[in-house]
């Protein structure tokens, strides 16, 4: 017997904070206009530590959404996938804690880091526990708390990154006819100091002699990531496509990682996608990393964008470098 996995619920987290792109001015040499006309970006998701936000709270708050969207109950997930780059501890893991908090107490759970990736490198695993039969109901997120490790005074990183997260619920299904139809995940180490943090870990941990706090923060080359993020986001995308014999045009629905509205507006251009076959969220949440997409999806459904029995691709870049994309018929 075959087994396939069905999209059957979605959600979304934020903290609560909005941050607007005029108060970057009163603490760097920037200004609304700069950060619109570069990056598309107007506001952001700041997460308030002291208030209990951190990267599990937006976690459960879009895992309880989409497991309501989906009517089930903890006791009916079976595997729990958090893609982040920022748990909130190393041990236990974002997935454990989530996995408490939700009474999924049957289910198995880790996180996973593959940047901006993570979500779709989440989902292409779940896809295939659940296609080997071992699992019946997945829970994937991707969710960050970027605030936290972003240098303040850097205006070329710190206006483009906001917090939040983004939930997905596979179930297994036997109609191939609406389910995830396949992922493809890459990475070049090659490429990975163009988006890297470089101290703060085991090469460089913070009681090193040689340990600067600034370089425990974000450090990116936003040119290089722009060429291999269109050109890699792109060819992925094709190579996808052609594997099932189809054409752009015959998808109905593309959601590209949100990080850069020129980034978003090339990758148009190159696949020939229409505006109104795609979705942007980048001016009101900046670049949430793994986030984007699942957040990206959620919107999409829940305001009649995207329609069951559409052709969805998806497709995103991030840091090591990392990049994949997945198309679904939901």
């Amino acid at each position: 017997m075959a087994y396939f996995s069905r999209v059957v619920g979605t959600g979304s987290g934020f903290p609560e904070r909005v941050m607007t792109n005029a108060e970057f001015e009163e603490i760097l040499d920037t200004s609304d206009e700069w950060i619109r006309t570069r990056t598309g970006i107007e506001t952001r998701r700041i997460a308030d530590r002291l208030k209990g936000e951190t990267t599990l709270s937006h976690s459960e708050k879009a895992a309880r959404a989409a497991m309501e969207s989906a009517g089930i109950t903890g006791d009916d997930i079976d595997c729990i996938i958090i893609g982040t780059v920022t748990p909130d501890s190393v041990m236990p893991t974002t997935a454990n804690q989530l996995q408490a908090r939700l009474g999924a107490h049957r289910a198995f759970s880790f996180d996973l880091q593959a940047a901006c990736s993570g979500f779709v490198y989440g989902l292409s695993i779940a896809d295939a526990f659940i296609r080997q039969g071992q699992v019946k109901t997945a829970l994937v997120i991707g969710a960050e708390t970027l605030s936290s490790i972003m240098n303040w005074r850097d205006r070329g990183t710190c206006v483009l990154f906001g917090d939040g997260a983004g939930a997905v619920i596979l179930q297994r299904t036997e109609d191939p006819a609406h389910s995830v139809i396949a992922t493809r995940i890459h990475s070049d180490g090659r490429h990975g100091s163009i988006l890297k943090i470089e101290h703060g870990y085991g090469k460089v941990p913070p009681y090193a002699a040689e340990y600067r706090h600034d370089l425990a923060k974000v450090q990116m080359v936003g040119s290089e990531i722009f060429k291999l993020a269109v050109r890699n986001m792109c060819e992925s995308a094709q190579a996808l496509l052609d594997s099932q014999n189809l054409k752009p045009e015959q998808v109905d629905f593309f959601l590209f990682h949100q990080a850069n509205l020129r980034i978003i507006d090339m990758c148009m251009k190159t696949l020939g996608v229409p505006p109104e076959k795609t979705w942007l969220n980048v001016n009101k949440y900046g670049n949430t990393s793994a986030a984007t997409l699942p957040v990206g999806l959620d919107e999409a459904m829940r305001s009649g964008a995207v329609k069951p029995g559409q052709l969805v691709l998806m497709a995103t870049f991030g840091g090591g470098v990392t990049w994949g994309t997945a198309l679904i018929r939901l």
